[in-house]
């Protein structure tokens, strides 16, 4: 009996390594060859695509239009799948791969047209830029065709990959406005559903200003003590619903004059914070190349599916971004007297099938029934001028003068422009498309007050150059001043904890180098919680009885560190209570808002003063069943005990804040089939920061690079990227770099030695 099990076992073995290897040798078969000689009748002349110990692409061309070719060919080979994801997700056409999961999902992207609106944008581009796409798209489907089989990603869902078109590159610009201000009309439509609800007081008690403020003028909006209004109900509550904390996507970035420097050149710091995925959103890459006789080398981030380069530095200036959060939606209620009209929408799903959604149009945008009304959506993504590629123009300008004078005319996402040359020069501007309509609105605005001038880019703006004390600094909170705040709006800022900390971390030094940059950007300190630490720690003591209960908790408390460190079980503490209270106070106001559709998800960010408003005041008719504002205090302290218990253990020393906020960065495959998490997720790293401080970090999300530059100084430069180049779980450079970052420790900017490189030649010669 014995002797049959140890055959069973050993055959059952000897069956997985069989299995095993087959699935490498048939993966090994899509992997791409990185070098050789390839001919294409794209390109005009020679043209070299090489890459570094890290995978980063170094082309070389000599014309622009070459280096788009051979760029797209890297981004073929190395992130097809990724890029097809961000085109179909923009797009609406994800069923085609995933099936009737996908339809809902579909159905809200194609609420917005945007295939249609990648169509028509690209028939406007200057010929030029259109043939640059052009070539740019044969480079990507010659990348992806050159392995000869799908990639895993195919194989395991047995979809087709289709080929890469022009427009295709355009949707993926639209992919970022979906990331970085689909929160806007969000907050927007939210505060429509609690004005209906509530009523104008508890509008304006929500959005009241917070102490933390740190627009560049010093401006503050007014702190003015709101009433505060009456809850709906005052019946007691038991079940309480989390709020869910939504992502911020947005980022850091500072700069200093040549003043303050060393070596006189001005230095750029700048780290975008999104959704932290497998492969990495970045792809490092060097372009160097000739244009009208001159020699041009721009070293940098790209975003797949795309020609330009994001955020980098041509050795002349450097440039950075972080989400700029102005008012670049409206809801307009219709009347009876509105035009509208249906337009089917054909989504197609595997084998042939397809779905069919109706689609309401208006005048003012794609329209949508809240609470029995309809109204328009009048969004800057669904404006001609939304989207281009002047982004590419960056490559050649080589001043601050020539970047602001730009900035305006760039068609994407509207971004706090941070940018800083080899002069010492520094300065700060709104960079995208932003609406000319000079009347942005929290709630829905009537038909009759549309302006027309929503069809027009503003390029009148506010900019900063130079200023006086040699410091400048974004982070998603409002930095215009409070006059150009009522012109631009408030389209889901910040709280301004985080641009608050990384000011106040300039002001404290008068000479900066890339090492002090880099630890203002892994800056932990816990600063914004340090008031609710004090709030916890007196509740816990408020009497002998409470505090000998939760003398344990106070031990944890008193260790703090007031960071959020690795080892720190007093911060997880801390944490969880403010966002349980949060739950707590504001249960019957979201429990009305879900009922009527909606959430204070899209608030959340807002809800500080109003919080610590209620803390102060006590009134009574928030306290929902609760003897006293003590007693729901720790009500809510028990219920964050309670869900860290639930998902950590009982242990509280298990409850350590790098724990608690790992850094486990999933491929999407992974998510659906675990079995396959050795294979594909990055390492997990103990977590090391957190919201409202420089250093952002969430399990899967964060600084998805980190950026430091002195234009004519690159060899000191710093680019760290959150994961590695190719999107390959075979390929060496499935996750470099990923240590370096996960660690917080430097990888250059400048492409290092050079391991591997393909040659192509034009077929026309």
């Amino acid at each position: 009996m014995l002797s049959w099990l140890k055959r069973g076992l050993s055959g059952l073995l000897i069956l997985i390594l069989i299995l095993t290897a087959g699935l490498y040798g048939l993966l090994s078969l899509s992997l791409p060859a990185l070098d050789g000689k390839g001919t294409s009748d794209a390109i005009s002349k020679p043209v070299t695509l090489a890459r570094d110990t890290l995978g980063q692409a170094v082309i070389t061309a000599k014309t622009r239009q070459d280096a788009a070719y051979a760029l797209g060919f890297a981004h073929g080979q190395d992130r097809f799948f990724q890029m097809d994801l961000l085109r179909r997700n923009a797009a609406g056409e994800l069923s085609e791969l995933f099936g009737k999961g996908a339809l809902e999902l579909d159905k809200k992207m194609r609420f917005h047209q945007l295939r249609a609106r990648s169509q028509e944008i690209l028939k406007l581009l200057p010929e030029t830029d259109q043939q640059l796409l052009a070539t740019y798209s044969q480079g990507v489907n010659e990348g992806r065709s050159q392995a000869g089989i799908a990639s895993f990603e195919y194989l395991l869902s047995g979809a087709q990959a289709k080929p890469w078109l022009s427009e295709d590159s355009l949707l993926v610009i639209f992919s970022m406005y979906l990331d970085l201000q689909a929160g806007t009309y969000f907050r927007d439509e939210a505060l429509i559903h609690l004005d209906k609800l509530y009523g104008e007081q508890m509008r304006e008690f929500i959005l009241q200003p917070s102490q933390y403020q740190a627009a560049l003028d010093g401006s503050k909006l007014p702190q003015g003590r709101v009433a505060i209004p009456e809850p709906i109900s005052r019946e007691a509550i038991s079940q309480v619903t989390h709020i869910k904390e939504q992502d911020h996507y947005g980022s850091n970035n500072w700069a200093v004059t040549g003043a303050l420097t060393k070596t006189g050149k001005a230095m750029l710091s700048d780290d975008m914070h999104l959704g932290l995925n497998v492969p990495s959103i970045w792809y490092r890459a060097q372009l160097n190349y000739r244009h009208q006789g001159e020699k041009y080398q721009v070293t940098g981030v790209t975003l797949p599916g795309t020609p330009a380069v994001v955020v980098g530095s041509n050795d002349h200036i450097a440039w950075g971004f972080t989400n700029g959060y102005l008012d670049t939606a409206d809801w307009v209620v219709l009347t009876a007297q509105d035009k509208t009209w249906q337009v089917n929408e054909r989504i197609a799903l595997p084998n042939g099938e397809h779905a069919v959604y109706e689609l309401t149009m208006s005048d003012y945008g794609p329209v949508k029934e809240i609470q029995g009304e309809q109204y328009a959506l009048s969004w800057v993504a669904h404006q001609s001028y939304a989207v281009n590629l002047e982004l590419l123009r960056f490559e050649r300008t080589k001043s601050v003068e020539e970047a602001v004078a730009l900035a305006p005319h760039v068609g994407i996402p509207v971004q706090n422009l941070m940018v800083v040359d080899d002069q010492g020069n520094a300065a700060w501007k709104p960079m995208g498309a932003v609406p000319a309509r000079t009347n942005p609105a929290d709630i829905a605005q009537s038909s009759e007050h549309y302006a027309k001038l929503w069809q027009f880019n503003e390029v009148q703006r506010p900019q900063v150059v130079n200023p006086q004390s040699g410091k400048l600094w974004t982070g998603n909170s409002r930095v215009v001043s409070a006059v150009a705040h009522q012109r631009f709006g408030d389209g889901g800022y910040a709280l301004g904890a985080r641009s608050a900390q990384i000011r106040d971390r300039l002001l404290e030094k008068s000479q900066f180098s890339e090492k002090d940059f880099y630890a203002i950007q892994l800056d932990n300190e816990a600063r914004f919680l340090t008031p609710w630490y004090k709030q916890l720690s007196a509740l816990l003591r408020q009497d002998t009885e409470t505090q000998f209960k939760y003398q344990i908790d106070l031990s944890w408390l008193d260790d703090w560190q007031q960071c959020a460190c690795a080892e720190s079980v007093g911060y997880t503490l801390v944490r969880y209570y403010r966002d349980s209270l949060i739950d707590t106070v504001f249960v019957s106001v979201e429990r009305n808002m879900k009922k009527s559709g909606s959430s204070l998800t899209s608030l959340k960010n807002y809800l500080e003063p109003a919080l610590w408003q209620l803390i102060n005041a006590q009134p009574e008719s928030w306290l929902h069943g609760h003897d006293n504002w003590q007693a729901l205090q720790l009500a809510a302290y028990e219920q964050a005990k309670q869900k860290l218990a639930a998902e950590f253990g009982p242990n509280m020393a298990a409850w350590a804040w790098g724990e608690v906020n790992a850094l486990q960065i999933q491929h999407p495959f992974s998510k659906q089939l675990p079995i396959l998490s050795h294979f594909l997720n990055m390492p997990k790293y103990d977590g090391f920061g957190d919201s409202y401080m420089p250093a952002v970090q969430r399990p899967e999300f964060g600084a998805s690079q980190r950026f430091i530059v002195q234009p004519g100084e690159l060899e000191k430069a710093i680019m760290t990227v959150a994961g590695g180049q190719s999107g390959h779980p075979l390929s060496p450079f499935y996750r470099s770099g990923f240590e370096e970052y996960a660690e917080g420790e430097n990888t250059p900017l400048l492409p290092q030695v050079i391991t591997h490189e393909i040659n192509f030649v034009s077929k026309v010669d």
